[in-house]
């Protein structure tokens, strides 16, 4: 299957179709602008309360009219534009494929090695944002605003926290896991491409902070040095130090350890250059950094009880006496063969995290509609991620029953390459939802070989369901489309035969905005569809009931501006207890209750309305092989950029060999 690098066949369309949309971008913007000075969020509430002179109604007032006449000026020539750009539509591409062709610009990111599938198995890491990317008098209704900034800001922070190194720390004993401060002053990050084991013992997965660029280059044989007991990677897995601390009498290390640790692993990069064009950033309340604000991973400045904070069974042990000077950051993974969990019957590691998982190789975002924006996002993300598909959708009539004003605002980004692409428009949105063309993403990409030259291939799938509260059927005819398109398009992708296969699958991934949760008493019908006996949900205890653990992934718009919630930090600290939850949460609805949330705390229920979804299936995948979840984060990196809380899976596909 070709890949579409740009929209149209030919360039003779593509300057055409420029031409047109030059006609209508003033009347569009202007038409922003001028319904975005109506529609204020409560930020800009709380400022204007604290202007004695009203100075911003008094701008309104001089301003609307001047937007009113330009306005009116600007309709004859985006008429003009529509009359050109509408059938235009008819040859656009549904897609367009953007790949990196500069390596040196993809300073954060970790040069892959091809999995050859020889060792014990590979993880693979996905995530999932609704980033509410809209024309800015749109986002306005979801309290955000800003669209262009936030987009910039957006990616900078999921590439930053993408290409963190991932230290993964072993203790020897379970029953001594305190670590000392002159430990975690050791955990510094590692050399560029260093993938290497530090002397000293702890058993739990850590993410460190490292704030320089090319902070994971795999530099070649030295990343394959010191390998040999549990702590050796699996094949491919980039970006990584291995730490060992031996266990002492109390947890701590004695000094000569400390020493070695030190003299081992003391390694410092340089800081990131500011990005050209990132100081507007901070004009807006969504990106201004505060103290403890990892968000960016830029600020040298970093929450000492982030620092510091290791969950140990049950409880949480903080380190106060660690040095606050420290560049680094340490988000502590539970590890499930050294710690008992609060919940005993899981098997995989589960947190709320203020970053990004460290490597993580494939991301669908929702909703970025804004073509300005989406270009702006894909430029930073291009700093970690290789491939990428965007602009995806149809617009005008094409293909669909209604006319399509925006695209269906789907975005994905790949560490691997695409190998297939396919798009699909549901054709039966209602109410607003209608206007966009919203739909499936199907990708085919390819992770690796095997040493028979059979190419090793997976399938992530990204969509976003009709959003209108109510529109119960509309969805389930949505999932029934969504089930009959992945069955076609992995027949049409498929090269290979049960007698003779030329490629084989390692997992088969469906994420992405379905606009229902598990326990609202409205979503009955969704929560019983046959996508989940066909797709598992690491989230879900069973229709109708969520895990313990899982959390809601919508947040109340009206407290996005908090003080308590505005930072990656601050929110990650209020999300992990339950009267936080209850406060920023929006919860699952009940018929026996009233639709306010205040007042009713006492009743509400499940964790919040968890409507973004990551799944997985066990079935069409190579039959000696097996794929399991390993890491699910619900992830507060973009607090007070969007009303959504990204998420994702680290799955491992185990293929049962041992290590040559």
């Amino acid at each position: 299957m070709v890949l579409y690098t740009s929209p149209f066949p030919n360039s003779f369309l593509s300057v055409l179709h420029s031409f047109s949309w030059g006609l209508i971008f003033p009347c569009y913007w202007l038409a922003d602008r001028l319904v975005g000075s109506f529609v204020p969020t409560t930020y800009e509430k709380r400022q204007r309360a604290d202007d004695p002179c009203y100075f911003h109604a008094l701008c309104i007032i001089i301003t609307t009219p001047i937007y009113l006449a330009l306005l009116v000026a600007s309709l004859p020539f985006a008429l003009i534009g529509f009359l050109l750009w509408s059938p235009l539509q008819s040859a656009r591409r549904p897609y367009i494929y953007s790949r990196l062709k500069d390596k040196n610009h993809a300073n954060g990111a970790t040069l892959l090695t091809e999995w050859k599938a020889a060792g014990t198995g590979k993880s693979f890491c996905f995530g999932s944002a609704n980033v509410c990317l809209l024309p800015d008098s749109l986002a306005r209704f979801n309290n955000v605003f800003n669209t262009q900034a936030r987009a910039k800001e957006i990616g900078r922070r999921i590439r930053n926290g993408a290409s963190r190194p991932q230290i993964k720390i072993y203790i020897d004993s379970p029953t001594n896991t305190s670590i000392s401060a002159a430990s975690f002053s050791s955990l510094v990050s590692p050399q560029a491409g260093d993938n290497r084991t530090v002397n000293a013992g702890i058993k739990r997965t850590t993410s460190m902070e490292y704030k320089g660029d090319n902070c994971g280059s795999n530099n070649g044989e030295e990343n394959r040095e010191d390998k040999g007991g549990s702590a050796e990677p699996h094949e491919g897995e980039e970006n990584t130090c291995i730490v060992r601390i031996n266990g002492e009498e109390n947890g701590h290390m004695s000094d000569t350890e400390t020493d070695t640790v030190n003299g081992q692993a003391r390694a410092s990069g340089p800081a990131e250059p500011q990005l050209e064009g990132d100081a507007d950033i901070s004009k807006t309340p969504n990106h201004k950094q505060k103290e403890g604000d990892s968000g960016s991973l830029d600020s040298c400045s970093a929450s000492r009880e982030s620092l510091v904070k290791v969950r140990v069974g049950d409880g949480t042990v903080d380190q106060s006496t660690v040095n606050n000077k420290l560049l680094y950051k340490a988000s502590i993974m539970k590890k499930t063969s050294v710690r008992k969990k609060k919940h005993t019957d899981e098997t995989f590691d589960h947190e709320i995290s203020a970053f990004f998982p460290a490597n993580l190789d494939f991301l669908c975002l929702q909703e970025v509609f804004d073509k300005r924006a989406a270009e702006k996002l894909k430029e930073q993300l291009h700093h970690y991620f290789e491939y990428i598909v965007y602009d995806v959708g149809v617009y005008s009539c094409h293909s669909c029953c209604s006319f399509k004003f925006v695209n269906s605002g789907l975005l994905f980004a790949s560490r691997y390459p695409v190998m297939d692409a396919a798009y699909h428009c549901y054709p039966n949105g209602r109410g607003m939802d209608s206007l966009a063309s919203k739909g499936a993403l199907f990708l085919k990409v390819q992770v690796g070989s095997t040493p028979q030259d059979q190419r090793i291939v997976g399938y992530i799938s990204c969509t976003h369901l009709q959003a209108i509260a109510g529109d119960t059927t509309v969805r389930c005819e949505q999932l029934d489309m969504l089930q009959d398109w992945l069955s076609e398009f992995r027949k049409s992708t498929s090269s290979s035969s049960t007698a003779n296969p030329e490629e084989l699958v390692a997992f088969d991934v469906l994420c992405g905005d379905l606009n229902f949760d598990n326990c609202s008493s409205e979503d009955k019908l969704e929560q019983q569809h046959s996508l989940f006996t066909h797709y598992k949900d690491p989230c879900r205890a069973g229709p109708g009931e969520d895990k313990p653990w899982a959390i809601g992934t919508l947040l109340d718009p009206e407290g996005l501006y908090d003080e308590e919630v505005c930072t990656p930090d601050n929110l990650q600290k209020v999300l992990e207890s339950e009267e936080g939850r209850k406060g920023y949460l929006v919860y699952p609805t009940s018929k026996n209750h009233s639709s306010s949330q205040k007042g009713r705390k006492a009743s509400l229920k499940g964790n919040g309305r968890r409507i973004d979804y990551m799944l997985y299936t066990e079935e069409g995948l190579y039959l000696e092989w097996k794929v399991e979840v390993e890491e699910f984060s619900f992830i507060t990196q973009l607090a007070g950029l969007t009303d959504h809380l990204p998420v994702a899976m680290r799955l491992m596909v185990s293929t049962g060999e041992d290590d040559p």
